[in-house]
């Protein structure tokens, strides 16, 4: 585990008066504060900051990571440093605690990840019958019994430190007639027997992520899935993540919103300098779980919100139901009110899988511009290239199809394609820039920016493209340059930032 770094700017050195476990590295800075190449877990003040020191310590600390004692009062200057650090205040009597109960939630490296169904192996008891549906989840139908027993569990076992805490979330469909828990085995590091802890979940405990904390020493974790009664339950997916307890979900300040049907979106937001505009970063497909752009959309120095979900295997492309898509304009609209910004002052963009939020939503929240690297957006077509043009290079390709649509058929591919292009078609972008580079070659959608020249009927809108030669992930450094090449150039053109 790395250690968790504070610097404590003040005149009394904290070694002095209290103690340090030993996954924390103290650094004391008593005189003046200057820039180091780094960033540190949690920084605290004790004095006010002079100007320059004021930058230096902005570069050098996270959102929602510092604090300021509560023995001084913060000037006007460090007030503003403080607004846009999301800054907390710290009791000078609860200093100790603090240290030893509080800092371990500010660790440096997330992570995240997601069993995919094919971890799944079934109890050799159940007679019913299983079903695996793609990448996407495993069905099941059949008696399980009067008792709740084993049905399921999940292949490879997960590493827990001691003291580390993971949260597990666990996204099933099921009929009234099941009911299910979950089992959580911890054993000693290199034993198939000797069980350390151990944890049951019920159905209720489901309705939220639950946790498991390493309070008897380091060991590997064992999850089944237990249920009794009958009719069909469907295991779509189980995440486990190493918690930060109550303080956000992978990054300190990262928020979860859940749909009525189990499936999540993540968002982190940072007010930057509090100046517009706000610019929104949707990541791309990735299978450890977490966000993506954040060291970049930092350098960039305007408020940004980075938005990310887990559903399939890498990501669902930001569409789902009606309530999933609400919800994610609703996050969008509440960090522009935050911040008294109007949709001219937004930026959405995103790279390959980002690119789909970015334009479909764009639809809805109609932004100053679009920006957008290797874009997606024909994903009946992305489907249907898995057979001929990529085989095998993308299968959750396949079931976004089976999900959006319903059926593999050339129906449904085309049924999925104008989903997007339906919505880009109708929708007045004469005040939108599309700023786009995308592959000449790409296996992927090749017909992405020719198709959106044709269907964007807006008058007034503004393209800019540039087109690389490749497929779809042969360039990603060139596609990333002029990705963020673009962006300097309209915050400093459209917004007249240096």
């Amino acid at each position: 585990m790395e250690k968790i770094r504070i610097l404590q700017i003040g005149t009394e050195d904290w070694k002095n008066k209290y103690s340090f476990p030993s996954y924390i590295k103290h650094i004391f800075a008593d005189g003046e504060v200057k820039y180091k190449k780094e960033i540190y877990e949690i920084v605290v003040l004790e004095r006010n900051l002079e100007p320059e020191e004021i930058k230096a310590v902005k570069d050098m600390s996270y959102s929602y990571c510092l604090f300021a004692v509560d023995s001084f009062e913060l000037d006007e200057n460090n007030g503003v440093l403080f607004e846009q650090r999301m800054g907390k205040l710290l009791p000078s009597y609860n200093i100790q605690d603090f240290i030893n109960n509080e800092a371990k939630k500010y660790f440096s490296k997330p992570y995240g990840e997601k069993f995919n169904p094919g971890s799944v192996g079934i109890a050799n008891g159940f007679k019913g019958q299983v079903k695996w549906n793609g990448q996407y989840s495993v069905s099941l139908d059949g008696d399980y019994g009067y008792d709740m027993k084993q049905i399921a569990f999940w292949r490879g076992n997960i590493p827990m430190e001691e003291g580390q805490a993971i949260d597990f979330w666990l996204e099933y469909k099921k009929d009234e007639g099941v009911e299910i828990s979950l089992s959580i085995k911890q054993f000693v590091s290199g034993s198939l027997s000797d069980v350390l802890d151990s944890w049951e979940f019920s159905e209720e405990d489901l309705q939220n992520e639950v946790r498991i904390e390493g309070r008897n020493g380091a060991g590997t974790i064992f999850v089944s899935l237990r249920a009794r009664g009958s009719g069909h339950l469907e295991i779509v997916g189980l995440h486990d993540r190493i918690s930060r307890w109550d303080i956000g979900e992978f990054m300190v300040g990262g928020e979860r919103y859940v749909t009525s049907e189990r499936e999540e979106i993540f968002a982190y937001f940072d007010p930057g300098d509090l100046k517009p505009p706000l610019a929104v970063y949707f990541s791309g497909y990735k299978t450890m779980e977490g966000f993506e752009g954040y060291y970049m959309m930092r350098k960039m120095g305007c408020p940004f919100l980075l938005l990310a979900e887990q559903r399939f295997e890498g990501g669902g492309f930001y569409m789902g139901s009606p309530e999933f898509e609400r919800t994610m304009v609703k996050i969008i609209d509440k960090y522009l009110s935050k911040l008294g910004f109007y949709p001219g002052d937004l930026i959405l963009s995103g790279i390959s899988m980002g690119t789909i939020g970015s334009m479909y939503y764009g639809c809805d929240l109609k932004p100053h511009a679009l920006i957008l690297g290797k874009p997606l957006a024909s994903l009946g077509n992305i489907a249907q290239n898995e057979r001929l043009k990529r085989p095998g290079g993308f299968p959750t390709s396949l079931d976004l199809l089976q999900k959006f649509s319903g059926d593999m058929s050339m129906a449904g591919v085309e049924s999925l394609n104008e989903r997007v292009w339906s919505k880009i078609r109708n929708t007045d972008f004469s005040h939108t820039k599309f700023i786009v580079s995308y592959m000449f070659e790409d296996d992927y959608d090749d017909t992405a920016y020719e198709t959106l020249l044709s269907e964007l009927n807006s008058a007034g809108v503004q393209v800019y493209g540039k087109g690389l030669h490749g497929r779809h992930n042969d360039n990603t450094a060139g596609i990333g340059a002029w990705f963020k090449g673009q962006y300097e150039r309209v915050l400093k053109e459209d917004f007249y930032r240096e």
